[in-house]
């Protein structure tokens, strides 16, 4: 494993390299190694893996991840400043970390990665959901895309994720998700575990993918049924899905239920006998 012991504290990369953190890029530095540690632990990741980070910032969690069981850590870095923060560890990693400058929404990371793959990182907060969504249409695609993804969000987003039928917060996001993966809530973080500290608590959230049945619908046809019907989730399916009159009643869905109210199996019962 290698040695990072000789590396500078966190606080004194940041002022080195004048690594403020930049609000148009959702950047908030987690320096607490004992909290990036803990994260990595809880990500449970299987020995030889490769990881990938996305936003590494100064590089707090990169380095828990080169000193975990990881057999290769990847961090894309879109902040050139940041890249240069990040080269005294790329060093001391000794081949075990590669820094890459680069868009994370650009970036095909199963072309860039080999398997077995797994994400750990500290999200841009901006940009987080597309790249959930993008991943898990990867996952579709390949449930064998990811072993694991271990995320941090905005505390808001994470219940947005895990939200059941029946609450405000359930949406097409906690769908998409709860259909590909088994997600679990693994972490709580305050504001001042970070730097700065944002105004919302943060919650680190794992997803195991799942094996899909032969027969699972497309990506593009759920995403269809699930525009439609929380584009205007007050309304009754009966109204808010009415071009999907005829599954409503081949599936047995009660029509003046609220799109908040079916449950993940019914939107795909949906989206399946759509074709």
């Amino acid at each position: 494993m290698p040695d990072l012991s000789g590396l500078p504290p966190l606080r004194e990369i940041i002022r080195l390299h004048e690594l403020r953190a930049e609000k148009s890029l959702g950047q908030n530095f987690l320096l607490d190694q004992n909290l990036t540690d803990k994260i990595v632990r809880l990500a449970v990741l299987p020995e030889g893996v490769n990881a990938i980070e996305i936003g590494p910032g100064p590089g707090g969690l990169t380095r828990s991840l080169v000193e975990s069981d990881a057999g290769h850590v990847t961090a894309i870095e879109f902040d050139d400043r940041a890249v240069a923060a990040l080269a005294g560890l790329q060093e001391a990693a000794k081949g075990k970390l590669d820094i890459l400058k680069g868009d994370a929404l650009r970036t095909n990371l199963l072309e860039l990665v080999p398997a077995p793959r797994a994400i750990v990182a500290n999200l841009p907060y901006n940009i987080s959901t597309v790249l959930l969504v993008n991943w898990m249409e990867q996952v579709r695609a390949d449930p064998s895309a990811y072993v694991s993804l271990t995320l941090m969000f905005q505390k808001e987003v994470a219940d947005r994720i895990l939200a059941t039928p029946g609450s405000k917060a359930y949406g097409r996001l906690s769908v998409i998700v709860q259909w590909l993966c088994q997600p679990r809530r693994v972490l709580e973080l305050p504001p001042e575990a970070f730097t700065p500290p944002p105004k919302i608590h943060s919650t680190v959230v794992g997803f195991a993918p799942r094996t899909l049945s032969v027969d699972a619908p497309s990506f593009k046809a759920v995403e269809k049924v699930l525009h439609a019907a929380f584009q205007q989730r007050r309304k009754m399916v009966r109204s808010s899905l009415k071009s999907y009159a005829a599954q409503i009643e081949a599936a047995g869905i009660d029509p003046t239920l609220r799109a908040e109210d079916l449950t993940v199996e019914n939107y795909l019962s949906l989206a399946h006998l759509s074709g």
